[in-house]
């Protein structure tokens, strides 16, 4: 899968047999500098010719299929050994309300399918919508699965990505529920990148270097997406540098490490905000958010109260844990299995989530995992 973060491509080989959830291998592959230009334009300019959407689909499933098959060969193993590859793709825009609700993923998954000779499941979120539903997040059940071993250790629990897109999973106490916070680095990644080029702040050692402004915090917090309840999700195609240029066209100008220092902060409280009502517990962090020091104290600050860690420190790798979600969705679709929680994405019953793209040939043996 990829993320809104654009920061590259996770597969995660996941072993599932014996009702457990194990980890074999995993890799993150970066974008080609083109690629990720591409599709960092498209998910910004959502206009776009049809022959240019068809033929990015495919330079990307390609991507997908070469990320796929190197850590096969890593591993290797061969096509016969995994059961199916979950492949969320890539999303360019999501639009669950309104008249017309949908969320497209960029992803031909025929190509994936041929390329990499195994059974490939897909467009994950299509379902939920047409339920009502948000379609995210659809991650919650699977981490709820994989952390069953700590549930009863806290009075709360709680898992919270740092991607793009920050989204929490309330483990802890029931009933399971779970929604997008809002930004996670997509707002800083993009400014730092309109003004110095660099990808991302590593560490958070700019942001950490600057100044909070108060009034800049505060106009960031009054965004109405903050004052909605769950069910709810959000995106780029709302939080963007359109949406963050704007707000900064009624401030004098500011240097970057001040404007990189707010929003690490306005990041930290939109999440800190969505636990307040619950008994002080463990928070545990995945996603790249989860390398960004200077958001993590941030984040710590907010919640004093709380244990903050990154879920490497219990056994579960940070990095990996969106790829395994994927995985163990094309698995439940392959066994029929419901996989969506109609409380975290609001759709009116559970179902089967995915669509199946199957390849000649391909006869995996019994009981192997799936890889994303």
């Amino acid at each position: 899968m990829s993320g809104t973060s654009l920061d590259g491509i996770d597969v995660a080989l996941v072993d599932f047999r014996d009702q457990t959830i194990s980890l074999i291998a995993a890799s993150e592959t970066p974008f080609e500098p083109e690629l990720r230009s591409q599709l960092l334009h498209l998910c910004q300019n959502p206009t776009v010719e049809l022959k240019q959407l068809g033929a990015l689909s495919v330079k990307l499933s390609l991507a997908y299929a070469q990320a796929v098959n190197q850590l096969l060969d890593h591993t290797h193993l061969e096509p016969s050994d995994i059961q199916a590859i979950g492949c969320h793709g890539q999303t360019i825009f999501h639009q669950p309300e309104g008249a017309w609700p949908f969320s497209m993923q960029l992803i031909n998954s025929s190509v994936l399918a041929s390329q990499c000779r195994i059974t490939t499941v897909s467009d994950f979120r299509s379902m939920d919508i047409a339920l009502g539903g948000q379609g995210a997040p659809l991650v919650p059940p699977f981490h709820q699965q994989l952390c069953a071993h700590l549930i009863a250790k806290h009075p709360s629990l709680v898992l919270l990505n740092i991607g793009g897109i920050a989204n929490v999973s309330i483990l802890k106490p029931a009933p399971l529920r779970g929604f997008d916070t809002g930004p996670g680095n997509v707002l800083m990644d993009s400014y730092l990148q309109q003004q110095n080029g660099s990808l991302f702040d590593d560490g958070g050692s700019v942001a950490a270097s600057g100044a909070v402004n108060s009034r800049l915090l505060a106009r960031f917090l009054s965004d109405d997406y903050f004052a909605i309840t769950g069910p709810k999700s959000t995106g780029r195609e709302y939080f963007n540098l359109q949406w963050l240029n704007q707000i900064l066209s009624h401030f004098d100008p500011l240097p970057l490490e001040d404007v990189l220092a707010t929003l690490s902060l306005f990041v930290a409280k939109s999440i800190a905000a969505t636990l307040q009502a619950l008994p002080a517990g463990q928070l545990l962090v995945c996603g790249g958010g989860a390398k960004n020091t200077h958001l993590l104290q941030n984040l710590a600050q907010q919640l004093p109260k709380w244990h903050v860690d990154i879920t490497n420190q219990h056994g579960i790798d940070a990095d990996s844990m969106e790829a395994m979600a994927f995985a163990w969705l094309a698995k439940q679709c392959l066994e029929r299995n419901t996989a969506n929680d109609p409380h975290v994405t609001g759709a009116k019953q559970a179902e089967i989530l995915g669509q199946i793209t199957q390849v000649h040939n391909h006869h995996p043996t019994p009981k192997t995992g799936a890889t994303q």
